[in-house]
């Protein structure tokens, strides 16, 4: 499936939700959504969690030896 058809298909689903469910509806969509999105990413191997945690550790040790 290609990232257009599939920002389609959130896209209207995030539009029924707050169409016929209200914004809390809305809100539960929008959320599941992005979650769902970083598992696809996580288990496709485009976004690793232990890249972003290793430059977070690196940039806080840094800030701490400036001080």
């Amino acid at each position: 499936m290609t990232p257009t058809a599939l920002g389609l298909g959130f896209g209207v689903a995030l539009g029924f939700a707050g169409a016929f469910g209200g914004v809390v509806a809305f809100v539960v969509v929008l959320v599941l959504g992005l979650v769902g999105l970083l598992v696809g990413w996580v288990i496709e191997g485009g976004f690793d969690p232990h890249a972003y945690r290793d430059a977070y550790r690196a940039s806080t040790r840094r800030s701490r030896t400036r001080v």
